[in-house]
């Protein structure tokens, strides 16, 4: 019976719509970043939409808020879906929210048509996954997966001097329930692609088979700063010049991995940024990305050896230091299994893909089975206001979840 099911589009549609009124901007995107009075008011209407659909709710010391429909046996493990729902400061309206009214919508489709599941499903609002207001990204799923532990996640705190833990007690939801530590037998997040190969190769799927590892960097090239006017060319030690090489070596180093690198640097500090002082310093970011851990440290040694060659050539001190290190990310084959069949069913086009983005899913994957689902978004855009997806994509996503999660929940 369950390939033949489907959710209610219209339904989904007005819920994302609804929600988008929340932190709303000019420019049709929201702002809802973690904590805030806008994200306190997020998370008020999907609770309240939980309850309605006959949901128990919980939140634990991070947070994070769990809706449960109760199974046939509430004993066994249960089935989870969800995401986020904070955003970037300028956001748009689908990324991470998208996945946790999908959720909800699953459990309402249920309702409507009285079926009850062996197990348990569970719809979860992650806290701060975006990382915006308080560093780093996806902090409360990684306390909840043991990655980080709880007075760490706690103690982060915003631009301000605000905790995470302060935060959540204004708002009220600092949650007595304790993190992790019990049995889920399967877990799924649906999400925008937040990248353009869906739409480009008109696939409604993409079937989540893992995520990219990073590593992050700080690199300082230190010269010596000098008047832009006296100061022959051949006498000088631009550290911005070597930045710039550097710059270009980042982004060759990215090209020779193939469609699998990616190589960007994102922050720069010049100094002492004047128009007419020659660079003596400048501080800036490179972030490497990659699906297998053996490309990642060929990248590690060649960049850093291309940074030293380049601060020789020109008189450079050179400073490289990894700030952050994180793994390529393998799903759960069972999961994974369950999502195929599910968009196969559904006779929708769909794609093996690897995550360019890091998701709750991927600190969730160390303690539970778990996969992931991409819808297409317009132009590949997000983390934008403009950000857009069509609502028989929005429909199409929430199908193939609907049935991977009731596959998972009779096993």
């Amino acid at each position: 019976m369950s390939e033949l099911l489907h959710i209610n589009g219209e339904r989904l549609w007005d819920s994302l719509m609804t929600m988008a009124r929340i932190g709303a901007t000019e420019n049709g995107g929201v702002s809802r970043l973690a904590l805030t009075e806008e994200d306190r008011l997020g998370r008020d209407l999907f609770v309240q939409w939980a309850r309605d659909a006959g949901c128990t709710v919980r939140v634990d010391a991070m947070g994070n808020i769990f809706a449960r429909r109760a199974g046939r046996d509430d004993s066994l493990p249960p089935v989870i879906t969800g995401s986020h729902g904070d955003s970037q400061p300028m956001g748009g309206k689908f990324d991470g929210i998208y996945g946790v009214l999908a959720g909800l919508e699953v459990i309402r489709t249920l309702n409507d048509l009285n079926i009850q599941t062996e197990r348990s499903i569970e719809v979860v609002n992650w806290t701060n996954e975006e990382g915006s207001r308080f560093a780093p990204a996806m902090i409360a799923s990684g306390v909840y997966a043991g990655v980080f532990d709880l007075e760490y996640g706690l103690s982060r705190s915003d631009a301000k001097g605000v905790s995470i833990g302060e935060a959540l007690k204004a708002i009220g939801y600092a949650g007595t329930e304790p993190m992790g530590g019990r049995d889920i037998h399967a877990a799924f997040e649906l999400h925008i692609e937040q990248g353009p190969i869906l739409e480009a190769e008109d696939i409604t799927i993409g079937v989540v088979t893992g995520a990219q590892g990073q590593r992050w960097y700080e690199v300082e090239l230190i010269g010596r700063s000098a008047h832009a006017g006296t100061t022959p060319m051949n006498h000088r030690l631009d550290a911005l010049l070597g930045m710039a090489r550097v710059a270009e070596a980042v982004n060759a180093l990215g090209l020779a991995q193939g469609d699998a690198g990616r190589a960007t640097i994102g922050l720069v500090n010049v100094f002492p940024n004047s128009r007419n002082v020659v660079p003596g310093r400048v501080f800036f970011s490179v972030e490497f990305r990659h699906p297998r851990e053996d490309a990642l440290a060929e990248l590690d040694r060649d960049f850093r050896q291309q940074v030293q060659q380049i601060a020789q050539g020109i008189g450079l001190q050179a400073k490289v230091e990894q700030i952050f290190q994180y793994a390529p990310i393998e799903f759960d084959s069972g999961c994974i299994d369950s999502v195929r069949r599910a968009a196969g069913q559904l006779e929708y086009s769909h794609k093996d893909m690897v995550s360019g983005a890091g998701h709750d899913a991927c600190y969730l994957n160390r303690v539970a089975p778990t996969s992931m689902i991409f819808v297409p978004c317009v132009d590949g855009l997000s983390h934008n206001e403009a950000e857009h997806i069509h609502p028989e994509w929005a429909e199409a996503g929430a199908n193939v979840l609907l049935l991977a999660m009731l596959d998972k929940s009779v096993r």
